[in-house]
């Protein structure tokens, strides 16, 4: 309990903030605290609002710090639909264009050490021309690659650039997991189709509604992204719209595949379940073929065990062999009968 507390608040100052970071065309990405972030704010405003933006911030929250949201209220100018969306029910993966900037929900695998990727957490995104805001409740992924990028030197032009470029980490983290899966898959394929006997039944049911999940969280809405990419707030650049327009190919063909795999392993189970209900079968015939074959010399055995005067045969010497004649010829034509009705199904 502990080590997941540390977990989700590791990094954030006293504002909530974990990652601070100013942009710029003429020098490399420096790192940035609250207060400056405050400093620049000002500096910012006292500029004119029609000059074309230098630099910007990326500014990452965390959301399970009391003091995040209460300190964005105060110090960035961020519209109340960005806090109503950070209570709102629905988590489906979106960006939509509001008031001149661009509002984002993004859905990615968890960071932690197992990589379990049915854990999903939401990230929350506001991004206009001068500042882009990410939050989260838990620690992602998609953001740690980001992250690790901007300290590689990774040059980025503009907020929608880095928008961009964290949807495609989003994109190559499901294609990890998609040939992760596939591998299992291809593993449980190969068992099943040298006849070797399979236990992965449990497994390829997990992999199916992780799948199935990933799929249902992470897929964008194609309306958002249509109605975004027809028109863009003014300051995006045409660079931005066509990156833009190309990550979102790119994670249509990833959650293609993802349905494909989702398609292959349904099949699988099917041919499994069908393998299965075969065996079963024939150990039901085999039953019944016992049954049907002791029934005779259980009727027989039954009427000459009874205690009473009478029994036929009784005082014959060959008597006993009639009696195996008699059972053999009825056995025999129980089997007859029932390898027959077999060959008729």
């Amino acid at each position: 309990m502990k080590s997941d507390l540390l977990l989700q608040t590791y990094g954030a100052d006293s504002s909530g903030m974990v990652c601070g970071f100013r942009f710029s065309s003429t020098r490399a990405e420096q790192l940035i605290d609250a207060d400056q972030v405050v400093e620049w704010l000002r500096e910012q405003e006292a500029r004119d609002d029609a000059t074309e933006a230098s630099e910007f911030l990326w500014l990452h929250f965390n959301l399970a710090h009391s003091a995040s949201e209460r300190w964005m209220r105060a110090q960035l100018d961020l519209p109340e639909a960005f806090f109503d969306a950070l209570r709102e029910g629905s988590h489906s993966t979106r960006i939509e264009h509001a008031d001149g900037a661009l509002r984002a929900v993004v859905n990615d695998v968890m960071f932690n050490l197992e990589f379990i990727p049915s854990e999903i957490a939401t990230l929350w995104i506001y991004a206009n021309q001068r500042i882009i805001v990410t939050a989260r409740l838990k620690p992602l992924r998609s953001v740690d690659r980001l992250r690790a990028s901007v300290r590689e030197g990774e040059i980025f032009r503009s907020p929608a650039e880095l928008l961009v470029h964290l949807m495609r980490d989003q994109a190559d983290l499901l294609v990890q997991i998609v040939r992760r899966t596939s591998a299992d898959v291809d593993r449980i394929e190969d068992r099943f189709l040298s006849q070797r006997p399979t236990q992965n039944r449990l497994d390829l049911g997990a992999m199916r509604r992780m799948l199935t999940r990933l799929q249902r969280m992470l897929a964008p809405e194609p309306g958002a992204i249509f109605r975004l990419l027809a028109r863009p707030p003014r300051w995006l650049q045409q660079e931005d719209v066509q990156d833009l327009r190309e990550s979102t190919e790119e994670f249509s063909v990833v959650l293609s595949d993802v349905a494909g795999l989702i398609e292959r392993v349904r099949l699988l189970q099917e041919e499994i379940i069908s393998r299965l209900e075969e065996q079963n079968n024939r150990t039901l015939f085999t039953l019944t073929l016992v049954t049907v074959l002791a029934m005779p010399i259980n009727i027989v055995a039954g009427f000459f065990g009874m205690n009473v005067g009478g029994i036929p045969l009784a005082e014959n010497r060959h008597g006993f062999w009639v009696m195996v004649l008699l059972v053999a010829g009825f056995t025999g034509l129980a089997g007859w009968w029932a390898f027959r009705r077999r060959k008729e199904r």
